[in-house]
C-alpha cells in the first residue's frame, strides 16, 4: 500500500468517506488515534488540532498589493509557465483548481474555471490565504510542506469541515542548488482525484519546475551550506550537491563561522567540550578534506580557502539590518538541531535568541504567529504571551498560555 495515496483498489470512495467522517468526529470528541486511518492523516490532525477548531476557515495573510510584490520576486513566478502547461488543462476544465504556494503555506497563485474558483472562495482558497497546517488544518498542499512529500488529502480527511467536500493532491518544490523548500504545486478538485495518476502528475510537475529552475536560477559564485532545519548539512559547489554526514556538518559549519581557522584542539573542544579527543577531530577533519577537495579545505591550522555562503550567516546579516520579516522567511528551523556539540549549540542559540528578540520587537502579529506556528517555537512561553497580548479575542492563544504556563510550572516543581 502506497500511504500518500487517499485510496487503495478496491475502495468504495463513498464507503470510505462515511468512514473516515466518522473517525473525525471521534478524534474531535477525545479519540486521539481513530482506527483505520492512514498514519499521515491522523499525525496531521494531531498537528492542526494544537492551533485551530475544526470550522476554521484559512485567514489572509497577504493583502493585494502585497501579494503581487511578493509572488512576482518569488521563485516560483519563473516556473508558473510550466505549471500552466502541464496543469492547466485540468485547471480549465471546470472541475479542478491548480494552485501553488509558497513555503508558509500562502497561497500565491489559485487558477481554474470561474465558477470553481468562486465555490472555492467561501473557504478563502484565494490567493493571499495561508494553507499551511496550522491555519487551514490537513490539507494537500499544507501537509505536503509539512512531511515534504507529495500526497493526496481525501473528502473528510481535511481537518477543517468546510473543505471536507474538496480533494487534493500536492507536492513540495524545492531549489535545485540549496535544497530549500520553496513551497508547493496543488490540484484541488472533486472525489475523483483520489486516483494514483493525480498524484503521479503534480509529482511530475514539481520534478519538473526543479529542472527548469536547476538552469535559470542564478547560481552562487560562491559555494554555499544550508544547514538550519537540517540534521546533515548540504553543500553545493562547482555544480555538486553533496550531503555532509552529521560530524563533517558540525565541522563545516564551525569553520565558517572561524575564516581565521581552528587547531584540532579547538575543534576538539568545540565538538567534545571536557571529552577533548583532538586524534578523533583530526581524523574526521582527513575525511572532510576528501569529501571537499584540497582546494575548499586547508591545515595548520584547519580553514576554509574559499569563503563559503551559508544560510546561518544569510539570516544573521538580515537580523543585522534590521530585516526581521525577510530574516523569518529564510529561516527554516535551527542550526543542526540534532547536534549536542558545544560549539554548534552556542551557534544554535546565538541565533534563535536573535532571531527571537527581533520578532518581540517588532510586535508583528504576523511574525509572532510565524514562529509560533513552527515546531521550534510551538511551546515559546514568551512569544505565546506576547502574541496573546496583541490578539485578546484568540482563544488559541489564551488557552496555549494557560497551558504552558501550567506545564512549565509543574516542571520546575518537579525539579
Amino acid at each position: 500500500m502506497n500511504p500518500w495515496l487517499a485510496l487503495t483498489p478496491g475502495d468504495d470512495p463513498a464507503e470510505r468517506i462515511r468512514l473516515i467522517g466518522r473517525a473525525h468526529e471521534r478524534f474531535l470528541a477525545g479519540e486521539l488515534r481513530p482506527d483505520r486511518m492512514r498514519q499521515v492523516v491522523a499525525d496531521s490532525w494531531a498537528r492542526s488540532a494544537a492551533f485551530i477548531g475544526a470550522d476554521s476557515t484559512a485567514p489572509i495573510d497577504l493583502a493585494e498589493d502585497e501579494l503581487e510584490a511578493y509572488r512576482s520576486a518569488h521563485p516560483l513566478a519563473r516556473v508558473m509557465p510550466i505549471f500552466r502547461d502541464l496543469l492547466g488543462g485540468l485547471a480549465e476544465d471546470g472541475d479542478h483548481m491548480m494552485a501553488v504556494c509558497d513555503a508558509h503555506g500562502r497561497l500565491l497563485w489559485v487558477e481554474g474555471h470561474p465558477a470553481t474558483l468562486r465555490s472555492a472562495a467561501s473557504m478563502n482558497f484565494v490567493p493571499g490565504a495561508r494553507w499551511d497546517e496550522a491555519h487551514a488544518g490537513t490539507n494537500a498542499p499544507g501537509t505536503a510542506l509539512a512531511v515534504d512529500h507529495a500526497l493526496q488529502i481525501f473528502a473528510t480527511e481535511h481537518f477543517s469541515h468546510p473543505v471536507q467536500r474538496w480533494t487534493c493532491a500536492a507536492a513540495p518544490i524545492h531549489d535545485p542548488g540549496t535544497g530549500r523548500l520553496l513551497g508547493a504545486i496543488d490540484v484541488t478538485g472533486g472525489d475523483h482525484l483520489a486516483n494514483p495518476h493525480s498524484l503521479a502528475l503534480v509529482r511530475a510537475t514539481a520534478l519538473a519546475a526543479e529542472s527548469y529552475l536547476r538552469g535559470v536560477l542564478t547560481v552562487e559564485r560562491k559555494p554555499h551550506v544550508a544547514a538550519l532545519g537540517r540534521d546533515e548539512a548540504g553543500l553545493a559547489s562547482g555544480g555538486r550537491q553533496i550531503r555532509l554526514g552529521k560530524r563533517h556538518s558540525e565541522l563545516l559549519m564551525l569553520l565558517t563561522v572561524h575564516p581565521e581557522g581552528r587547531t584540532g584542539d579547538q575543534l576538539a573542544v568545540d565538538l567534545y567540550g571536557d571529552d577533548v579527543n583532538p586524534v578523533t577531530v583530526r581524523a574526521e577533519l582527513s575525511r572532510l578534506r576528501r569529501i571537499l577537495g584540497p582546494e575548499l579545505l586547508d591545515s595548520r591550522p584547519y580553514r576554509l580557502r574559499t569563503h563559503l555562503t551559508t544560510d546561518f550567516d544569510v539570516v544573521g546579516r538580515l537580523l543585522d539590518a534590521g530585516r526581521t520579516a525577510e530574516a523569518v522567511d529564510a529561516y527554516p528551523g535551527p542550526l543542526l538541531p540534532v547536534s549536542d556539540a558545544p560549539g554548534i549549540v552556542r551557534l544554535r542559540r546565538l541565533l534563535d535568541d536573535r532571531l527571537r528578540a527581533a520578532i518581540l520587537e517588532a510586535g508583528d502579529r504576523r511574525l509572532l504567529r510565524s514562529w509560533l506556528n513552527s515546531s521550534w517555537g510551538s511551546d515559546d512561553l514568551d512569544l505565546w504571551a506576547a502574541y496573546a497580548a496583541l490578539a485578546p479575542a484568540d482563544p488559541v492563544a489564551a488557552r496555549r498560555v494557560a497551558a504552558l504556563t501550567r506545564e512549565y510550572a509543574c516542571n520546575v516543581a518537579a525539579t
